[in-house]
């Protein structure tokens, strides 16, 4: 090599021993893809390619070429081969390339995307606008990563010169990203471009071009409107290639660009819109991102007869909503109604049960707009709907998206109360008549799937109080779970347990209401002092009786426990020590009978019908000697009012399942399910407890009808997906 040769920098020599040909130059797009430099006669498109003189690397590459500005004999044309394959770290040492299978010897060294550009830059002269163009088009054909896209952004970007600038960036609610600034080359329509930045993806453009005289001459002014596959913000735009007149071009992002949010987004579409020109598509794309939802309520501004409101929007931890509220359109210009979050949507108006509402025909019925089009005989305006899947981004805002039949869109923002499900149900069930003729429906397709799709948190303990030698006193924990209504029986109750020698010195969790345990706590720790009770105070924030034995389960450590519902008195003493002598024969589940204040029967065993496979009770109304003298007896279901139970297996089997309404559903759920992981229950007539037929009473008497449908059919959905697989849990569960 002579002195000269040495002089060089790398790429001109690089250059330099190309052009003699029989030499190439390999430089890695990604894991997958080489692109390959040379020299060579004009052979073009796809030809065959192998590595390393190994058939088993044989492959198609797509080679572009042009003619030397300086040709020989043997050298006519450069090429650029972007050549597919599996390792392309892997050493590279020869190339056989074409149907005669040139061979060519591979540099020591691969080059850097920059070396590459300058050699091609070198080698094509004025041609490497088209061959840069070649080389990117046919890599947007093969399926590209953040890498293989990177290196497109840098070959465009390689060349001398802008064309464009971004001159505005902005968010819109729904999702896509609007775009301002100007362009040399920018064609209207749609196109798929490239959003450069950290990680550049690609994206479809829908662009409108109007005319500007603040620009370059030959330049035009565009807009467009980003959806891409994968989300972004705009704040992560810095620039955007696209395909233009002429080629692949470039427009960066300038420095006095501006950044704006989706409040700000659509009124700068609407400023530059009837301007603009291009498909009536991509126009039409435009027309409704102006119109997107800016955060404020638009529907009452609407000039026709349309006006919707929310009464109440209920949303639990797992994204369920429950909405209720009212649509008034007396004359049919309502096409949809959809629940939005950012770039998700649900339709509403089709799924929805409608109720009657005079109350809003009566708010309406002097306004001007509706005062000749409301019918006084029905009021068909309300509604309850269910709704799910938005997901649970807590950036996008909820709102109600109300499309007209003439593609104008109005829009209401939503704050939903973030409840239980349970407590959201007796919340909205408060607002039903029982008379409604729409009662059914609105129970079958809304309150019940809400109540199936919703996730409760499982019920903790707050405040914890000791009253008494609590982790000292012998035996199983006795957890005790008073409502509201059983609170003004705290006293008698409690002298109850330490009358009997067995639950005096047994430990006792009493677990309260937190508003309760505000209220009671230093009585109640004086009156345990003064029964010289082992007790332990809990608050839990809930009303819910078996909630809230569910807490004082979660909250203790021991291995086995005994629930009690504060609703029950034990009719003789030694009922602890019964239990605990048939739990350590049998293991399980075992629950006493269950009577009436009159000392008739009010549960005596969960059985399961063989044939028609449902639940029921038996020896309901009897008289209590009817089924004392019973031996220990295996049932489907226990009865978790009292019962004594190992605490892991509660827990294994999930406790209870937070969207039941009221008690029977829910004990019998949670029986089942033992039942289902191989845990026996029974009944031990022997021991009896006194109490009224409810443990817990939501929302009042008045809606207990209510309640108990609603739980009778979320049992059935819950239990009943396939009548065999049902039947046979049931039959299995009273073996």
């Amino acid at each position: 090599m002579s002195d000269a040769e040495q002089a060089l920098p790398a790429t001109s020599h690089t250059a330099t021993r190309i052009m003699r040909g029989g030499r190439v130059a390999a430089c890695p797009i990604d894991d997958g893809l080489l692109l390959v430099i040379g020299a060579s006669g004009p052979a073009a498109g796809q030809l065959p390619a192998e590595i390393n003189d190994d058939a088993a690397t044989v492959t198609n590459a797509y080679v572009t070429a042009w003619r030397l500005a300086s040709p020989s004999p043997s050298v006519t044309h450069g090429f650029a081969a972007l050549l597919p394959t599996d390792d392309a770290d892997r050493p590279l040492t020869t190339l056989r390339l074409g149907q005669e299978g040139r061979r060519y010897i591979f540099a020591p060294r691969t080059l850097a995307v920059r070396e590459a550009v300058t050699i091609l830059a070198e080698l094509s002269g004025g041609q490497l606008t088209a061959v840069l163009d070649s080389l990117v088009d046919a890599m947007i054909q093969i399926t590209a990563g953040r890498r293989r896209l990177a290196v497109i952004v840098a070959l465009i970007q390689s060349r001398k010169g802008g064309d464009g600038f971004l001159e505005f960036v902005g968010e819109t609610h729904e999702g896509s990203i609007f775009l301002r600034g100007w362009a040399r080359a920018a064609d209207p329509g749609n196109t798929q471009v490239i959003v450069c930045g950290e990680n550049p993806v690609f994206a479809d453009c829908a662009i409108a071009t109007f005319s500007r005289q603040d620009i370059p001459k030959g330049a035009v002014g565009f807009i467009g409107l980003l959806a891409a596959s994968e989300p972004f913000r705009a704040r992560d735009v810095e620039g955007l290639v696209y395909r233009g007149g002429g080629g692949w071009r470039y427009a960066a992002l300038h420095q006095s660009r501006q950044i704006a949010g989706p409040a700000e987004t659509p009124a700068q579409i609407r400023s530059v819109l009837l301007q603009t020109h291009s498909s009536p598509a991509v126009l039409l794309k435009l027309r409704s991102a102006a119109n997107s939802f800016e955060g404020r309520e638009t529907i009452s501004t609407l000039p026709v007869p349309v006006r919707l409101g929310v009464d109440n929007i209920f949303q639990a931890n797992s994204g369920a909503f429950l909405i209720s509220g009212w649509l008034l359109d007396p004359d049919g210009h309502v096409q949809s109604v959809r629940l939005r979050r950012g770039s998700t949507d649900m339709r509403l108006d089709d799924r929805w049960t409608r109720l009657e509402r005079s109350d809003v025909t009566d708010a309406f019925s002097d306004e001007p707009l509706f005062k000749s089009m409301l019918d006084q005989d029905t009021h068909p305006h309300g509604f309850i709907v269910f709704a799910s899947g938005l997901g649970e981004d807590g950036m996008a805002p909820l709102h109600l998206e109300l499309t007209l039949k003439d593609s104008r869109r109005a829009f209401l923002p939503l704050t939903p109360a973030r409840l239980p499900p349970r407590r959201a149900v007796l919340r909205q069930i408060k607002s039903i008549d029982p008379e409604n003729w729409g009662l059914a429906e609105i129970v079958d397709r809304q309150i019940v799937p809400f109540l199936c799709a919703s996730e409760s948190p499982s019920p903790t303990a707050g405040n914890i109080l000791d009253a008494g030698a609590f982790d000292d006193a012998p035996g199983p924990p006795i957890i005790v779970a008073v409502g509201q209504t059983e609170e003004r029986e705290l006293a008698p109750f409690l002298g109850l347990l330490a009358l009997d020698p067995e639950t005096r010195q047994a430990p006792i969790a009493l677990v309260l209401n937190s508003e309760c345990f505000r209220r009671q706590a230093a009585r109640i720790r004086q009156l345990a002092q003064f029964y010289r009770l082992s007790l332990r105070l809990m608050s839990s924030e809930t009303d819910d009786v078996y909630d809230l034995l569910e807490a004082g389960i979660r909250a203790l450590p021991s291995e086995t426990v005994v629930l009690l519902a504060g609703s029950l008195l034990p009719r003789r003493s030694g009922w602890y020590g019964n239990l605990l002598a048939a739990y350590e024969e049998k293991g399980g589940v075992i629950s006493p009978t269950l009577a009436y204040e009159d000392h008739s029967v009010r549960w005596a065993g969960t059985w399961a019908d063989p044939q028609s496979g449902s639940l029921s009770g038996r020896y309901a109304g009897y008289p209590l000697s009817a089924v004392t003298g019973l031996k220990l007896t295996r049932i489907a279901a226990a009865s978790f009012e009292c019962c004594i139970l190992p605490r892991e297996v509660f827990l294994t089997a999930g406790g209870f399942a937070g969207s039941y309404l009221g008690s029977q559903q829910k004990g019998q759920d949670l029986g089942l399910r033992l039942s289902r992981i191989g845990i026996e229950s029974w009944w031990l007539p022997s021991v009896q407890m006194l109490g009224s037929d409810e443990i817990s009473a939501p929302d009042g008497a008045s809606a207990a009808p209510l309640i108990e449908r609603i739980d009778e059919k979320l049992f059935s959905a819950r239990w009943a997906p396939g009548p065999e697989s049902r039947d046979n849990r049931m039959v299995e569960a009273s073996a």
